[in-house]
């Protein structure tokens, strides 16, 4: 049996109107690695910065209320598809203060004590990991240690947490996406 052109023509309108089946949307952007180009003029070079957004669980009280951001820089490999590329540092910016631990050195050269943050991080369903990580000189970010780093982009879920100034606790989670790219411009494999 032929269709006849009445029943094509409303099928067509049908479609055409948004109400056939439509194909699945890609991820969202505020769930994907943001990248961008910077150059620093300083050391004379230019880098790729990847950030992730986060949030917070909850918002901390005293603090910026922009989301918390993962941030990852580093300089490309060039040339063939073997050259490595190099990690500059990995951070996390949270908006507010952060409270500061002093760490005796490993090996003591008079009174130098290293300013440190104390974070708990779990990745997926780890163990939850207890770290000091460098304040950034504002003291509202963090540096990432390259081992934890690499734990952290490799991970579906990752959930952050370090006290701010007053000691009151301020949990983040990351949503982690394909980190591919980061992997591969950062060598981070």
């Amino acid at each position: 049996m032929k269709p006849t052109p009445l029943l094509l023509l409303v099928a067509l309108a049908w479609a055409s109107f948004g109400f056939a089946e439509q194909a699945p949307q890609p991820p969202s952007p505020a769930n994907a690695w943001q990248q961008s180009q910077n150059t620093d003029a300083v050391r004379g070079i230019t880098y790729t910065r990847y950030t992730l957004a986060g949030r917070f669980l909850p918002a901390p009280q005293n603090g910026d209320s922009k989301r918390p951001t993962l941030v990852v820089d580093c300089i490309p490999g060039k040339g063939s598809h073997d050259a490595k590329g190099k990690l500059l540092e990995g951070s996390l910016l949270v908006g507010t203060t952060l409270k500061i631990v002093y760490v005796e050195p490993e090996e003591i050269h008079g009174m130098s004590y290293y300013p440190k943050i104390a974070v708990r991080f779990r990745t997926d369903d780890s163990r939850e990991e207890d770290e000091k990580w460098s304040p950034g000189t504002e003291k509202t970010s963090v540096s990432i240690r390259k081992h934890s780093l690499k734990k952290i982009v490799h991970a579906h879920t990752v959930g952050i947490t370090a006290d701010d100034d007053s000691g009151s606790p301020v949990a983040m989670q990351f949503e982690m996406p394909d980190a591919t790219p980061v992997e591969q411009a950062c060598n981070l494999n």
